[in-house]
């Protein structure tokens, strides 16, 4: 008897993953609104092909194309547990990006991928929106390593955006990374851990002489990555259980993150968006967690104090880290509006 239950459990759990592996994605209807927009497509922008979430209660909205982070982190897979209020009022666009989750192709040549070629895919994929939903422009809005892809979008085509948002944007990238180590030094010291004040401190000339970046660990132990949400655990849950990601989905996000980490890092070293992005055509809007130390608060708003800009402003969410937008989904919704009033 227990021989026979085992084999059946056996071809239940060999089912389950077959299943996993193929069954068709998707993403609910937004039920209620006879002009609500519910899309999840692949798209073809510069030769290789894009998976693309569109949902909003009404397409005539204004639209927002989010940047995700990383390299190598989309967040189709559980985003929509987070942006249902922003769906009232905005037309809501994620993709993932070249190289990245749905957007990976085990058959694809990923030589050549760089952070101007992620911008080149952003500006091809912003006039297929514009195309799309009848839009002369959209908002931008780049989160973490997608805040570098989307501030050069932004200075490369201003004309197609009616402003831009950095979530948790990077800016000298060094001097970031040092103060990720003051901020966790100070944490280990308040807690006395000595191992850790050891660990963090012989870190420092690295980082000085720009030769490793700060280890993350560190960061997320001492509450510098998330505080109200757990962004690991949406991950995972997202990648096993929504209907935009199948199994098989979930080992190109994998397969993904590792090739874009180990290409793209290398050129997020060495660059420096205050020398290379100076300025916006367009108003500017820095909205940082006060315990981000991911992308660090404070570098973020020295960034922001060097550009030229017809209008900037820098926004604290004091209770969130690095995913203010998700940490504090209400009122980053009310931020939005906001912002959409004063466009107007």
């Amino acid at each position: 008897m227990k021989r026979k239950i085992t084999r059946r459990t056996m071809k239940f759990i060999m089912f389950a993953v077959i299943l996993g592996l193929l069954f068709p994605t998707w993403t609910p209807s937004i039920k209620g609104y006879e002009n609500s927009i519910s899309v999840l497509k692949q798209i073809e922008l510069n030769g290789s092909k894009h998976e693309v979430l569109i949902r909003g209660n009404d397409r005539e909205n204004p639209a927002i194309i989010f940047v995700h982070g990383g390299p190598g982190c989309p967040e189709i897979a559980y985003v929509r547990k987070y942006q249902g209020f922003l769906e009232q009022n905005f037309t809501i666009i994620q993709y993932d990006q070249r190289g990245s989750g749905k957007s990976y192709h085990f058959t694809e040549d990923y030589s050549n991928l760089s952070i101007s070629l992620l911008v080149d895919d952003l500006l091809a994929l912003t006039d297929y929106i514009r195309n799309e939903l009848k839009k002369d422009k959209v908002i931008l809005a780049g989160h973490s390593f997608g805040s570098v892809v989307g501030i050069k979008a932004a200075y490369r085509a201003p004309e197609k955006y009616i402003g831009y948002l950095g979530i948790g944007q990077v800016g000298d990238f060094w001097a970031g990374e040092l103060e990720a180590l003051e901020y966790c030094l100070l944490q280990a010291k308040t807690q006395k851990n000595r191992l850790d004040i050891n660990a963090i401190e012989a870190r420092r000339e690295s980082i000085l002489n720009h030769r490793e970046e700060f280890p993350r660990n560190f960061v997320w132990k001492y509450g510098g990555g998330a505080r109200l949400i757990n962004e690991k655990r949406d991950l995972a849950l997202g990648l096993l259980f929504s209907p935009e990601y199948n199994y098989f989905d979930a080992i190109r996000y994998a397969a993904g993150l590792f090739k874009s980490d180990k290409t793209l890092w290398q050129e997020i070293r060495q660059s420096n968006l205050p020398e290379e992005v100076p300025e916006l055509k367009i108003p500017c809007y820095f909205v940082s967690g006060n315990y981000d130390y991911l992308t660090p608060i404070e570098n973020a708003n020295n960034y922001l104090k060097s550009i030229i800009a017809p209008k900037k402003e820098f926004i604290v969410f004091e209770d969130s880290a690095h995913f203010p937008q998700f940490e504090e989904k209400e009122k980053f919704f009310d931020l939005m509006n906001e912002l959409n009033n004063s466009w107007k």
